[in-house]
This record gives C-alpha cells, structure tokens and sequence, in this order.
C-alpha cells in the first residue's frame, strides 16, 4: 500500500482522488491546507488519517510516502524539495516549475534523495495517446503536427471585471502558456523529441501573462503547430500529417477517438476504448513505479520534462513574459 498526502484542496485535487481511489494500492493518508478548517474537511471529506497547515511539519511526519502537490506552479520547485529532502516521492502538478532551472534543481534533488519525481501530465499516459507511435509508419514520412487547446476561462470574465485571480498572475508563474499550453509542448516532445528551434507569439495581458500564443517547434522535415488561449475556444482536433495518411485525435490533452485518414479515401479507426478518468493512469503508473523500486518514469522522464520546461521557457522570452521566478 502506497500512502499518499496531497498539498492543495482544490478542485484537481478532487478529481486526483476521484481518479486514485481506483487504484487497489492507493490510501490517502493526510493533506495540507494553509486553513485549519479547509484543511480538517478535506481529510474528513477523502477519509485523510491526518491533516497539516504547516509544510514543513508535514514534510518531517512518518504518516505518508508520496505527495501529490497541486499547488500553484510558482511553489512547485520549493515544495517538492522540501519534501525530497525528507525522503518523499513527489507527483508534482504540470507544469514542473516555472522555468527550466528550478525544473533541474528538483531533478537533481531527486537523484540526490534517491525518491522518485515524476510530472503529472496525465495526457501521456493514456490509452489514445500511447497507441499513437505504434501507427506513425502507416502515415509515412511525417510534414506537420498541429495540435490546439483553447478553453475560455470562466477568471478571465473577472479579469475583465477588474479582479485577477490566479490564473493570470505572474507572482504564481502562471498564463495560458504554462497552465494548458503545456498540453501540446509535452505530447509533442514524447512523440518527436527536443525541436531544432522554438518560435513564439502571444497575447499578452496587462498583468505580464499571455492570454493566448502559438509555439512553432521545427524539427528536420516537419514543424508543429501549437495553439493555446486561456481567453478563447477551440474546437479544432489534433493532428499528425504524413505523406501517406493523417492521425487525427479528437482532442491532445484528452483523446478519445483517434483515427487514419489515408490519402486513398480509407479511414482506420485505431481508438481503444477507455472507461477510466484520465488522471488514474498517470496515478496508476506512479504507484506502480513505487511498488517496484523506479525512480523515474519511462514516459514522462526527467528529459522530457526538462526539455519541455526548456521550450516554454524559451516561448516566454520570445514573448516577453518574465516571471518573478525568473530573477531568483
């Protein structure tokens, strides 16, 4: 049995538990809200053993393993160090950290602590995504990716009203970039590896976060096209061109469909079914890492994550958005 707190008391956390309650080696054990009161209902409400409002007196208890942090990303970085430092393995939230230095200091911190780290990017790790490159030679030599998500967000309609809430604050590291524009930087860094060269445009807000961009990564052949907006919807499937037959995936941070357009008429339908929430199977496979002594995924390593941090660190200065993160 592997026992778990979690840091954050907010709805991802909610449907983190959800997801891990059917997992049989999975128990909650304790949570941490900075409110004693938030802090008491939650452990109540999951059926927690335990309950802190203190970090650090959480990361020294012997009443858990793992940490799932589901914090704001500009204490990813500090939070998962802390409780490295005391032995924990951590599931920290995507993205990693706000920028590509703290995501290898909490690497090395890692390997130092002889725990296991891994990026909770659930999209990798589900039936739809994994079964893409056991088809990619049927579509012959690949010319584009494209990939696009776009999801109002209900924060912007208070931005506009005068109040700024997280998702649009700098202090937290956050912007449409880092909070879902990193569902198509990290699927295509699993599929096609570190790019060439980055290019990036953005809207960007007054508060110094983007509101919505594009990356271009270019890689020998092809390029991918990623499109992401906190302040707009879209509707557009992802796709992988080849010169033989497109891949198509109803959506890149949650397929279910997948299918081959070939260029003779034929349509292949290579979905699988899948019953499961989409945040068991990045939990099942962290458990199951734990069970047999793996310290670090097979998936979503720790190169994946770093490159990626990489990309969008890159994306960000070509945007112009500086974190505060970014001067420590």
């Amino acid at each position: 049995m592997i026992r778990f707190a979690t840091v954050g008391t907010n709805w991802i956390t909610d449907r983190f538990l959800h997801a891990a309650s059917a997992i049989d080696h999975f128990q909650l054990a304790a949570v941490f809200s900075r409110s004693e009161e938030r802090a008491r209902e939650f452990a109540g409400t999951h059926g927690a053993a335990y309950y802190f409002t203190s970090l650090k007196e959480m990361a020294k208890s012997n009443s858990y393993d793992a940490v799932y942090l589901a914090s704001p990303n500009a204490f990813h970085k500090e939070q998962a160090i802390l409780f490295m430092n005391h032995g924990k393995h951590v599931l920290c939230e995507k993205p990693f950290a706000s920028n590509a230095r703290e995501t290898e200091e909490m690497i090395k911190a890692a390997k130092a602590n002889g725990v296991l780290l891994m990026e909770a990017m659930k999209t990798t790790f589900l039936p739809n995504f994994k079964l893409i490159k056991n088809h990619l030679h049927k579509i012959g030599a690949i010319r584009r990716f494209t990939a696009s998500y776009c999801q109002y967000s209900s924060r912007y309609d208070a931005f506009k009203n005068g109040t700024v809430l997280n998702a649009f604050q700098p202090e937290l590291s956050n912007g449409s970039l880092m909070d879902i524009g990193v569902y198509c930087i990290y699927p295509a860094v699993v599929l096609f590896g570190e790019p060439k060269e980055v290019k990036a445009t953005g809207y960007r807000l007054s508060t110094g976060v983007d509101g919505e961009g594009t990356v271009i990564l270019s890689y020998d052949g092809f390029e991918a096209v990623l499109m992401h907006s906190k302040i707009s919807n879209s509707f557009a499937p992802a796709e992988i061109q080849g010169e033989e037959g497109t891949i198509v995936l109803d959506s890149i941070h949650g397929p279910e469909r997948a299918e081959i357009r070939y260029r003779d008429g034929r349509v292949e339908d290579i979905s699988v079914p899948d019953l499961n929430p989409a945040m068991y199977y990045e939990t099942a496979e962290f458990v199951s890492l734990l069970e047999n002594n793996q310290l670090e995924s097979p998936d979503n390593t720790f190169e994946r994550s770093f490159i990626t941090a990489n990309i969008m660190e890159e994306a960000r200065k070509q945007m112009g958005i500086v974190f505060p993160a970014d001067r420590n």
